[in-house]
C-alpha cells in the first residue's frame, strides 16, 4: 500500500470556518434576493412587503436570466462555487490552504493529528455539486433553489467548522468502504 502525504487537520477545519461565514451570507443575501419573492402576491398584483426596498425586481420566474445572475446572493454563491472548482483541482494552491499554511500555521503548535487529503477534498467536490445545483436551479427560475442550495451548504461546513464532522468526508469513507472508491480498503483508524 503506497504511503498517502498527510495534511495538518486543522487546515480543513480553517477552510470550513472561512467557508462556513461566507455561506452564511450567501444565505442571507439569497433570502432577501429576487429567488424568495412571492409568485402569488405578483399574480394578485398586490405589492410586496420588500417593495419599499425592492421596487422593480420581478419574482425569479418572471425575472429574465440576466436579472437572475445579478442577484447578490447568486453572485457570491457562485464565488464560493469557484473555490470549491480550486480546492477540487489544485488544493495546495486554493486561497484558504494558503492563508492556513502561511498565517495561521506558523503561530500554532506543531500539529500532532494528521489526515489523508483524499476524503477532504472529496467534501469540496460535494460542495462544489449542491452549490452548483442550486446556482443551475436559480438560473432556470426555481424559486427558493439558492437560500436551500447555500443553507445546506452552510450545514455542513459549520458541522465541520464547529465540530470536527466532515459530512463529505464521512460520505468518502462511506463510498470506500462500499469500495466505489479508491482502490484500496478501509483505512485504519
Amino acid at each position: 500500500m503506497p504511503d498517502v502525504p498527510r495534511i495538518d487537520a486543522r487546515g480543513p477545519r480553517f477552510a470550513a470556518s472561512v467557508t462556513a461565514v461566507l455561506l452564511l451570507v450567501a444565505t442571507l443575501l439569497s433570502l432577501v434576493g429576487i429567488s424568495t419573492r412571492s409568485i402569488a402576491a405578483f399574480i394578485a398584483s398586490e405589492p410586496l412587503a420588500t417593495d419599499a426596498f425592492f421596487p422593480s425586481q420581478p419574482a425569479l420566474p418572471q425575472a429574465s436570466m440576466l436579472e437572475r445572475a445579478a442577484d447578490p446572493g447568486f453572485l457570491l454563491l457562485l464565488v464560493i462555487a469557484l473555490l470549491f472548482v480550486w480546492g477540487v483541482t489544485a488544493p495546495r494552491t486554493a486561497p484558504w490552504g494558503v492563508l492556513y499554511r502561511r498565517v495561521v500555521q506558523p503561530r500554532l503548535a506543531p500539529a500532532t493529528e494528521f489526515e489523508d487529503p483524499r476524503p477532504p477534498r472529496f467534501a469540496q467536490g460535494v460542495g462544489l455539486v449542491v452549490t452548483a445545483a442550486g446556482l443551475l436551479l436559480h438560473l432556470a427560475g426555481v424559486p427558493w433553489a439558492l437560500p436551500i442550495a447555500a443553507a445546506m451548504a452552510f450545514v455542513a461546513a459549520f458541522l465541520n467548522a464547529v465540530f470536527g464532522l466532515c459530512l463529505g468526508c464521512q460520505l468518502y469513507l462511506v463510498l470506500q468502504r462500499a469500495g466505489l472508491l479508491g482502490r484500496r480498503g478501509p483505512a485504519a483508524a
